[in-house]
């Protein structure tokens, strides 16, 4: 079994906002596989559900995004899926706007969120699908730029880039993460 976990932050205050946007993929692969998102507990809402007939479990941790790990840890430790299985959906301020990378392991760049996942599960070996949000120009205004909503332009092309990168963790779960990584490294949504 997978677990593909989105990241962002609960409550209509942080909707699409760029931290959000792993929540917006997640929500968007839980719809195409008819994954309802209603079950509450371990600090996240999800469900089981099947991908191309493999088993998975959809997750948006709830604890915001800094205590992300908290509730990736309880999933994967209560449905005993190996962390080599998790697949973690989450913005990424190195990347421009419209860019979808794959990756498995590494550092946390700065994520926050991935800083509490890796602290607590105690490894950084997990894939990622890194959704590009850009980044402003005086890194002092980092934290408010990743909680506010894209503009009018972004918007435009949000959509495009939501569907590529939930096709891109589907991918992952149907054909491994080489094959994944081939078909998506080089696809990116231009605005």
């Amino acid at each position: 079994m997978y677990l593909i976990a989105g990241l962002g932050n609960p409550g209509s205050r942080y909707q699409f906002t760029r931290h959000n946007i792993g929540f917006m993929v997640l929500e968007k692969i839980a719809a195409q596989w008819e994954v309802d998102l209603k079950q509450k507990s371990f600090n996240a809402l999800w469900n089981k559900g099947k991908i191309a007939g493999r088993e998975v479990l959809l997750a948006k941790p709830q604890t915001y995004m800094n205590l992300s790990g908290e509730a990736v840890q309880k999933l994967l430790a209560y449905f005993k899926v190996d962390a080599g299985n998790l697949i973690v959906i989450h913005d990424d301020l190195d990347l421009p706007f419209g860019t979808v990378r794959l990756k498995t392991g590494g550092g946390d760049a700065g994520h926050k969120g991935l800083k509490s996942i890796i602290t607590s599960l105690g490894s950084a070996d997990f894939m990622r699908v890194r959704m590009g949000i850009g980044k402003p120009s005086d890194k002092s205004q980092v934290e408010n730029y990743v909680l506010q909503r894209f503009d009018s332009e972004e918007t435009d092309s949000l959509q495009s880039i939501v569907q590529l990168a939930s096709e891109a963790a589907v991918e992952i779960v149907i054909s491994g993460m080489q094959q994944a990584m081939a078909k998506y490294h080089t696809k990116n949504i231009s605005i």
